[in-house]
């Protein structure tokens, strides 16, 4: 298959990868679909990093535009060893977008949502390294939002594996970008058979 062509799959799949983080991170600012703790200010600090909004979201549209925009095979070397040098630099853009969807969200994810609870407003969870995560029964800790813990969870779980496929689909972009730029396949077609 062309090297060309299998950019182009790796483009098509990253943009539901993108609107589903950019989905996840708008969620996170709405826990139970309550807008008030946003106009109050009381969601978790992470979320304002728009991990899943700007790193695994709306970055991810460059490289995903570049690779589909490659087309197919055109036969011509230095053209496609040109346009798959570009599309390797499109890929570590994504790589970086992804790797900071990926790190904020895991960040979050160990830190805990802020919460209300018997002491005040506060982040419970945020001294105990993300052992909350396998203690449900401390989750009740957490007063308001309702099931501000499942949610938070739910949501960062989505981002962190989203933002893993994105980063894997750009390594793997990376690879066929520097294969194709340095070996040009589409160009030196032979044929090779073992001899015995």
């Amino acid at each position: 298959m062309c090297s060309m062509g299998f950019a182009r799959s790796l483009g098509f799949a990253l943009l539901p990868l993108a609107v589903c983080c950019i989905m996840a991170n708008i969620l996170l600012f709405f826990p139970g679909g309550e807008i008030q703790y946003v106009q109050q200010e009381r969601l978790s600090r992470l979320i304002w990093f728009m991990m899943g909004i700007g790193g695994g979201g709306v970055l991810m549209f460059l490289p995903a535009g570049v690779f589909i925009s490659l087309g197919s095979c055109t036969g011509c070397c230095w053209n496609e060893s040109f346009m798959m040098c570009g599309s390797v630099m499109a890929a570590l853009v994504g790589l970086a977008g992804s790797g900071y969807c990926f790190i904020i969200s895991a960040m979050a994810m160990l830190e805990g949502p802020q919460c209300f609870t018997a002491l005040g407003w506060s982040y419970p969870f945020a001294n105990e390294g993300g052992r909350y995560l396998m203690e449900k029964d401390t989750w009740s800790k957490c007063l308001q939002p309702v099931s501000i813990v499942e949610w938070n969870v739910t949501l960062m779980s989505i981002l962190l594996g989203l933002s893993g496929l994105e980063f894997i689909i750009c390594v793997l972009q990376v690879i066929n970008g520097l294969v194709t730029a340095v070996c040009r396949p589409c160009c030196y077609k032979q044929d090779y058979t073992l001899n015995a």
